[in-house]
């Protein structure tokens, strides 16, 4: 069973594009929650995503309202840098849902606030904190983490 990767909002086609060949890569869901900072069809982004994006399993979602009202039963988890806990510290499960914010302003504020149980982020450096890695980077780093504690299902 997959991870489900959530992108709520993501500006800056390359990042997206170098996640969907995470995703292609690992087997896992791409989620894109408009609105979105870039055309599905833009060259920077397929340019990116290179000759993946026909084994990209891939939802469009036409809001972060009707994301939830799709999934928001499902098992989440909110990457951000307001997170309580590190991401290394969750157990993770077949078909959780991890979200992440757009590049410029991660995800709203009062859905962290709404969902702050199931916040978490990335250790970082105190000089560093009050900005984030780069959204392909840190999606990386969580969607490994997953993976690796699921012991890599259908991976070589």
């Amino acid at each position: 069973m997959p991870i489900h990767i959530v992108l709520v909002n993501p500006e800056i086609p390359p990042n997206t594009g170098n996640i969907a060949r995470s995703i292609a890569a690992t087997d896992s869901v791409l989620h894109l929650v408009k609105p979105l900072g870039f055309s599905l069809d833009e060259k920077s982004l397929r340019r990116a995503g290179l000759d993946y994006w026909p084994y990209v399993s891939l939802e469009v979602h036409e809001s972060l309202d009707a994301f939830m009202e799709k999934y928001g039963d499902r098992r989440m988890y909110l990457a951000t840098t307001k997170g309580g806990r590190r991401y290394s510290d969750v157990e993770f499960r077949d078909e959780d849902m991890i979200l992440f914010g757009r590049e410029t302003a991660g995800l709203p504020r009062d859905f962290i606030e709404e969902h702050k149980e199931s916040a978490i982020r990335i250790p970082m450096s105190e000089d560093t904190r009050l900005r984030s890695l780069n959204l392909s980077n840190a999606v990386n780093i969580v969607l490994f983490e997953a993976l690796r504690q699921l012991g890599f299902p259908g991976l070589e």
